[in-house]
């Protein structure tokens, strides 16, 4: 077994944290590979969600994308796309929702559409999708993404989907049912909401705090509990990367 790498202790913290739940609203890319390995390895009753339509869905493979015949294949049930938003997730039987994203602020606000000028940006993102609906009306959001002075960013240049705090707003004052994000989780480590700003409260195996803020494009809080990430164990990293070859 080769040694772990950033990216791997980001699944596996984020496939953890999806331990106890019973229903995820899951977004492609990162999220889809973390959600799968939680429904495989660490809770086997986790129903899966893809808004596609896509209800309880077990994929032998790692789908490439929400519209991937793997998904409807091994689903338990496919509905309508209305269904999915106004049945599932803002009827309120979406425990997470868990999402991916190019950029994010202190608030926890996502930015997916473009990035710079929103008339003639510097790179146009793929887009929000169905990621509003999932940050306003799931139970509670996480999400994963890379950190980075890029991806950690003090002002977004568009705000996809609301975190805590958009427009001088929170949540409350928006009328957003969701808790918002309670989780993010980086190849760096975990932050956690303390009010409407995340803070870290959880740093992975052979990172500091230095590297922490060096990272984060705003004055990072850091948790007066902060503790570091339990390591991959061996069958934890076994898991992974058996599913990512397609070997489960």
């Amino acid at each position: 077994m080769t040694e772990i790498n950033t990216r791997e202790m980001m699944i596996i913290a984020a496939a953890r944290a999806l331990a106890h739940e019973r229903t995820c609203f899951v977004g492609i890319g990162i999220p889809s590979i973390a959600a799968n390995m939680a429904r495989r390895f660490f809770n086997p009753n986790l129903l899966l969600i893809y808004e596609s339509g896509c209800i309880g869905s077990k994929p032998k493979r790692l789908p490439l994308s929400i519209g991937d015949n793997e998904l409807s294949d091994t689903a338990m049930a496919v509905v309508p796309v209305p269904e999915i938003f106004n049945y599932w997730l803002q009827g309120g039987k979406v425990d997470v929702g868990f999402l991916g994203a190019a950029q994010i602020d202190r608030y926890g606000n996502l930015n997916t559409t473009v990035i710079g000028d929103y008339a003639k940006p510097t790179i146009r993102l793929p887009g929000a999708g169905g990621a509003p609906e999932i940050a306003a009306s799931a139970k509670e959001v996480f999400v994963v993404l890379n950190q980075s002075q890029r991806s950690f960013v003090e002002q977004l240049s568009f705000v996809s989907s609301v975190g805590h705090l958009a427009d001088g707003k929170t949540r409350s004052q928006l009328g957003l049912r969701g808790a918002g994000p309670t989780k993010v989780i980086t190849d760096l480590g975990i932050l956690e909401p303390n009010g409407v700003e995340l803070e870290l409260t959880s740093i992975h195996p052979g990172v500091n705090l230095e590297q922490m803020r060096g990272e984060t494009g705003w004055e990072l809080k850091v948790s007066s509990r902060l503790v570091v990430t339990d390591p991959p164990t061996h069958d934890e990293l076994k898991a992974l990367r058996r599913l990512k070859e397609g070997l489960w």
